[in-house]
This record gives structure tokens, C-alpha cells and sequence, in this order.
């Protein structure tokens, strides 16, 4: 296939040998499937402000660092400069957030480096050797579905520890590999601690996977570990073996649970109209 403009410069500086195929494309970033040497690697091409169509980057931006005093400035008040300064962390996050994870024993794509502006990582696959499909492509038995639920919600209870929330985790940012689930896209990730969000986006990415795996285990809708992970990181008493029950019983305080998982079901729709956003800009690549 011709070479994508934004991959030419890896091609040039010998970091890949050719590009072999797209993999996927969504308004966030276009995927392709690379040859370095001897190994088949994924490079991720991230599009530019101005062609995505993510609609709540404020809220996710709150918490995240950048370089200095003038560049937090420039942000601020959204000059050129500060708009350049806000594209470039946002492009980092994921690169960041991919090495801390693996470093923390979360099952991520491993990651093979940061290349102008381009990521090149693992190649998930499946025990065909065919690129992996995301869980929500995956017809599940009972126990198959609680095996990945119980695998993924220790995954999340990783990267809580580790700081960090996904922000837009649902079946469809999981790929399914021979060793089981794989956890991808990150560019929405935040700050647990520094983002007043943090809560809510992790009640969401907890209930999204819940919501989806318990259509065929129903069981593991009566539970509530993202409540429960959270309360336990805010008492700073979770850790990464911390054993889960998936009960929780709030305290006066604590509002409304029903309508806490009214607002989340909320955005859990409002995630799978953004999915469906995606797959319809894939289909007209």
C-alpha cells in the first residue's frame, strides 16, 4: 500500500521497514500494521484537533502536566502557541500512560517507542495469528465472561494504583489475545488524584465492562467494585492484590447509589454513541 505521509519519516530513519496494511481508523487516530525487521508491529497515527470529534477534552485535560509555567499559561489561554503546547501532551499521555502501566504489570500492547509524533507498539493477535478482535466482537459463555470480568476489574484496580483511570474503557477498547484480555487507548486516561472526574470516570469504565460481560453472566450486575475500589483508594488502603467483593454498602453521606448508576448508564450510552462514531468513520476510510 502507499505509505501515509505521517509514517514515511519512520521509514526514513529505519525505525520500520514498510507499512502492510490499515488496521483501524476513528476520529481520534488511524491504526496500521507495520514490519520492523523480522516482526509485525501496529503504529498508531494520531489526527489532529482538528479533525476529531472528542467533545469533552476540558474535563479530561483537568489534572494533566505539562512541561513549564509557560506552556500551562499558553493553554490557558488558548493562544497558537498553548494550542500547539495542548496538542502535543495530549499526544503524549497515551505514550506515557502505556509505559507506566506495563511497568505496573497492567496487560497492555507493549510498546516499541515514540516516533515523531507516531506510536509503534505491539501487534495484538489472536492464537490464529490474526489481528485480536475486541471483546465486544466476542461471544462469550457464563464462565468465560466472569473469568474476563474478574481479570479485568484487577486490571483497573492496577492502574487506580498506579494513579491513573482509563476515562473511556468499554468491551470495545479490549482486545481479546490467546492469553486473555488486553487493555488499549489511552489517550483519555487521568489523573485519579488530580482530576474532580476521576470518580465518576472510573464508576463508568467499571460499569461499562460490567455492563456488557453481565449480559451473560447476569450475576455481575448486583456488583459494585467500582465503588468499592474507590473507596477503599481514597482511605489509601488499595493495592494492586488487594481481594475485591464486590459489595459495598455507602455510608450516610455517599449520595444516591440508583442515581449515581442512572448517570453512569447515561454515559455509558453516550460512549457507545461515540463508539458507533468510530466504526461509521472506519467503514467510510
Amino acid at each position: 500500500m502507499k505509505t501515509p505521509p505521517a509514517l514515511q519519516p519512520l521509514i526514513d530513519d529505519g525505525v520500520i521497514d514498510a507499512v502492510m496494511r490499515p488496521l483501524k481508523s476513528g476520529k481520534e487516530a488511524a491504526v496500521y500494521v507495520v514490519r520492523a525487521g523480522d516482526e509485525v508491529r501496529c503504529a498508531k497515527v494520531y489526527k489532529d484537533m482538528a479533525q476529531r470529534s472528542f467533545q469533552q477534552r476540558v474535563q479530561y485535560q483537568e489534572g494533566r502536566k505539562v512541561r513549564g509555567s509557560r506552556e500551562a499559561r499558553a493553554i490557558g489561554k488558548a493562544t497558537k502557541y498553548g494550542r500547539k503546547q495542548q496538542e502535543t501532551a495530549w499526544k503524549n499521555t497515551e505514550v506515557d500512560a502505556l509505559y507506566r502501566l506495563r511497568d505496573a504489570g497492567v496487560r497492555v500492547p507493549e510498546p516499541h517507542g515514540y516516533f515523531h509524533g507516531v506510536l509503534v507498539m505491539e501487534l495484538v493477535v489472536d492464537a490464529d495469528g490474526h489481528s485480536a478482535p475486541r471483546l465486544g466482537e466476542v461471544d462469550l459463555a457464563p464462565d468465560q465472561a466472569r473469568e474476563y470480568h474478574r481479570f479485568l476489574v484487577r486490571q483497573v484496580v492496577r492502574m487506580l494504583c498506579e494513579g491513573l483511570v482509563h476515562g473511556d474503557l468499554s468491551a470495545y477498547n479490549v482486545l481479546v489475545g490467546p492469553d486473555g484480555p488486553v487493555v488499549i487507548d489511552f489517550p483519555q486516561v487521568v489523573s485519579a488524584a488530580g482530576n474532580n472526574a476521576a470518580r465518576a470516570m472510573l464508576l463508568r469504565d467499571v460499569n461499562n465492562l460490567t455492563a456488557y460481560l453481565g449480559a451473560a453472566a447476569p450475576e455481575l450486575l448486583d456488583t459494585w467494585y467500582g465503588e468499592e475500589m474507590w473507596a477503599l483508594y481514597e482511605a489509601g488502603e488499595l493495592r494492586p492484590d488487594t481481594e475485591l467483593t464486590g459489595v459495598f454498602v455507602p455510608d450516610d453521606t455517599t449520595p444516591d447509589l440508583d442515581g449515581v448508576r442512572q448517570a453512569i448508564n447515561d454515559a455509558r450510552e453516550e460512549a457507545l454513541i461515540r463508539q458507533q462514531g468510530r466504526e461509521a468513520a472506519a467503514d467510510a476510510d
